[in-house]
């Protein structure tokens, strides 16, 4: 039904990549993991090349409203890369499993890096804004499938799902981290360079990143059409069915668009609590190294913990407590003056939400879809991401230049709480389709048992 599993390590090299025994559990599955070379150069080497997926939109956003000052053009040319990106992201994933990685992310990441350059010094020659829009169209379009790269990766990786759910977990909280370290990267950049220096520096990383990922055992492994795939004229098979409707996966989409549209909202609305709070937007990594900073603890104690609830459970518990929060904030900013001291540990309390949500999500997607596949069901799950962060972050434009900043709180609060009603509609679907992969892996590895 789902078609044959993608290629392991050990049908390309002969030597496995994974673990004798998994990764286990606690702190020590982490240090396993990273002491593990084949996982860790892959995960480092994505690090570097994901730090531009949150310097990049924020980089733009602040560079435009610095200088053109308005919120709501920098939030539409954001949203322009956000919205490219999402439209390029499911084409490079199902490239990824018909080529392979590094065919896709060699020149995808050189062609985006090339365009941000580009609209960096469009930008402060004054160029005209719709030329701005289609530059940073372009660069979204380009953007490299980084994400979904390496979460297909750790399928080929790790084979056992307890050792992918720590890789995840891992995975999910170095995101977080990122979104610590980038903004307080560009942050510094914008402080002591030039105005479009930052953005070139953000182009500088994707594709060096990429570049360096490509060259790695789990790339050169993850995707391409094995000749177990191909029929016997050597032509890949038929495909009759959208990666989007096999089993849960369009509901889990759906979920992480509504939950995306919440994030747009709500990283443009911390920039805007930066100015009014700090003087300047330039400070706005205060603000990210707090969510994040939560998001982080709540990601690692997830991955190191054994937690009885199921995942799709977890995921409506955790939208919810993120709506509520959110709604918090909302009622924060009406007040006179809010206050660091108050702003702060409430963004650190909303981001333990986070990592587990993004993490639970993830891992549904890759138990859900068709093992060659994965490459584009993760790109599609990126895609969702991207296109609701472009959604939230021109509505937040609108929404803060004319109605005030706790309009865009409470807009962030609205869109989690559909996220929620969509997970609570989705819980018998997800069941069903979690015990027919189940099945079908179950089928799978039997042949691959008989065949060896």
């Amino acid at each position: 039904m789902f078609g044959p599993v993608v290629r392991t390590e050990q049908q390309v090299t002969g030597e496995p990549m994974g673990l004798e025994g998994g990764l286990g559990t606690g702190v020590q599955a982490y240090l396993r993991l990273l002491r593990h070379g084949p996982a860790a150069r892959p995960f480092l080497a994505a690090f570097l090349a994901r730090l531009p997926i949150a310097m990049a939109p924020l980089g733009i956003l602040l560079l435009i409203e610095r200088d053109r000052g308005a919120y709501s053009l920098a939030g539409l040319v954001t949203g322009a890369f956000a919205l490219g990106s999402a439209v390029g992201m499911p084409l490079w994933g199902r490239l990824m499993d018909r080529f392979g990685q590094p065919r896709v992310l060699v020149p995808t990441s050189l062609t985006s890096a090339a365009t941000l350059v580009a609209l960096a010094l469009a930008t402060v020659l004054g160029v005209p804004s719709p030329a701005l829009l289609g530059l940073s169209l372009l660069a979204g379009l380009s953007f490299p499938p980084m994400s979904p790269a390496i979460r297909a990766a750790w399928r080929v990786i790790f084979p056992d799902r307890a050792s992918r759910r720590v890789a995840f977990a891992l995975d999910g909280t170095s995101v977080e981290l990122i979104f610590v370290g980038g903004p307080l990267l560009l942050s510094l950049l914008l402080v002591l360079t030039p105005p479009a220096v930052p953005l070139i520096i953000t182009a500088a990383l994707l594709a060096g990143g990429s570049l360096a990922y490509s060259r790695t055992s789990a790339a050169r492994s993850s995707g391409g059409l094995s000749p177990s795939t191909t029929t016997e004229d050597g032509q890949p098979p038929v495909r009759r069915v959208p990666v989007v409707l096999i089993g849960g996966v369009a509901t889990v989409l759906t979920v992480m668009l509504m939950l995306s549209i919440g994030f747009g909202q709500l990283d443009t609305s911390m920039a805007a609590t930066a100015g009014q709070l700090l003087g300047s937007t330039d400070n706005v990594g205060v603000f990210f190294a707090a969510i994040a900073g939560g998001s982080t603890v709540g990601g690692l104690a997830y991955g190191a913990g054994t937690w009885k609830f199921q995942e799709r459970h977890g995921v409506v518990v955790l939208l919810a407590a993120f709506s509520l929060l959110l709604g918090a904030m909302a009622l924060l900013m009406r007040s006179p003056d809010p206050g660091l001291l108050l702003v702060l540990p409430l963004l650190f309390v909303t981001g333990i939400t986070i990592a587990p949500t993004l993490i639970m999500q993830q891992s549904l997607v890759d138990h859900l879809a068709p093992s060659d596949r994965l490459n584009e069901a993760q790109a599609f799950l990126s895609a969702a991401n991207t296109t609701g962060a472009a959604a939230g972050t021109a509505l937040a434009g609108v929404l803060i230049d004319f109605h005030g900043l706790d309009w865009s709180y409470a807009g962030a609060s609205a869109a989690l709480a559909l996220a929620v009603v969509v997970a609570l509609l989705s819980q018998r679907r997800w069941r069903s389709a979690a015990q027919a992969s189940a099945r079908h892996d179950a089928a799978e590895d039997a042949l691959a048992a008989h065949g060896s």
